[in-house]
């Protein structure tokens, strides 16, 4: 049945469905009485009435006399999801298919999302503003590139199902996939065995949850090795290509390390060799990567992800979490 609904009324079928989407409302689920919706918005009664016959004569909902209303299908739940990928600008300020960990996490998300069956947008946010009128169309977003200078306060706003990679945020509803390099970090100086060494490990200048876990992991690991090592850190910006690692040469031809651990950009890695005097081993973070180092396989670690978000959509509204998948050494 088609139903005319005028600008006011439209409006309060938005905030409703919002309200039923963002409470995880299914087919047989009660709604609150229209005296009750009068309390929570600003629409006369006479609006609220109206909209509800029409809700009624569309069949969206239920009314049962002694009883109450019931929610009778849900327009906004398909087995079909749109699932929305944003990183942060800021953060990634040349351009996603500029930084290969971004790339290599953006093939294996939309291949996997695709081959589920379901739609795959892409798009950014930025520290201050992020897209939350957009974010309502979709069923679920995945966010990448959290650190903390970025505002966080709009991510309780939006009614699509929020899920954020490699970050941990403690706040309801969410879903935190973070990468554990614990295991990684030990059995790199497991492998060093009795040899002392001069390490530098570079950390990134981008502050977060996830990069002071690694860096306390790492001195961790550093600390309990075999051998005794001399750890040195260091700051460096390994989003920005064109950053100026003049300091950092320098950091490294004074140190002279045996090893160079941690953030940087893979253009970098010839001019740290040329500033020693002598080899190095570089062993960066890497997703997919063949070359030594830090390593996630990102098929793995999706197939962990992705049948809990679409899990945490069918279980809304639900208590965020947070989950871990482990890195391994490449030696």
């Amino acid at each position: 049945m088609n139903v005319e609904l005028t600008p006011r009324h439209l409006q309060l079928r938005d905030l409703l469905f919002r309200r039923w989407k963002t409470a995880g409302l299914k087919a047989g689920d009660k709604i609150e009485s229209q005296n009750e919706i009068t309390k929570f918005c600003d629409f006369s009664l006479i609006t609220v009435i109206k909209t509800l016959k029409d809700l009624e004569a569309e069949g969206v909902i239920r009314r049962q006399v002694g009883r109450g209303s019931f929610l009778e299908k849900a327009p906004w739940a398909e087995a079909h999801h749109r699932v929305g990928f944003f990183y942060n600008r800021n953060i990634v300020g040349g351009g996603i298919f500029n930084n290969e960990f971004y790339t290599r996490l953006v093939i294996a998300l939309e291949r996997g999302i695709v081959s589920d069956g379901h739609e795959f947008v892409m798009g950014s946010f930025t520290h201050d503003k992020m897209p939350v009128t957009f974010w309502d169309r979709l069923d679920m977003v995945v966010l990448a590139g959290i650190t903390d200078e970025t505002d966080i306060s709009a991510l309780g706003q939006t009614t699509s199902q929020v899920s954020v990679l490699d970050a941990t945020l403690d706040l309801p509803g969410i879903h935190s996939y973070g990468l554990d390099y614990g295991p990684a970090f030990e059995e790199m100086f497991a492998r060093l065995g009795n040899r002392p060494n001069r390490v530098l490990y570079l950390d990134t200048v981008h502050l977060s949850s996830e990069q002071a876990s690694r860096l306390e992991k790492f001195k961790a690991a550093c600390a309990a090795s075999e051998a005794v090592q001399i750890l040195r850190i260091a700051e460096v910006n390994q989003e920005d290509q064109t950053a100026d690692i003049v300091p950092l040469e320098e950091t490294i031809a004074e140190f002279q390390p045996d090893l160079i651990c941690g953030y940087m950009h893979h253009r970098w890695h010839a001019r740290m060799a040329e500033a020693l005097a002598k080899p190095v081993r570089i062993y960066p973070y890497g997703l997919d990567s063949h070359r030594p180092g830090f390593v996630v396989e990102s098929g793995a670690w999706l197939k962990t992800v992705l049948p809990t978000i679409y899990q945490n959509l069918d279980d809304r509204p639900g208590e965020g979490g947070v989950h871990t998948f482990p890195a391994h050494f490449v030696y």
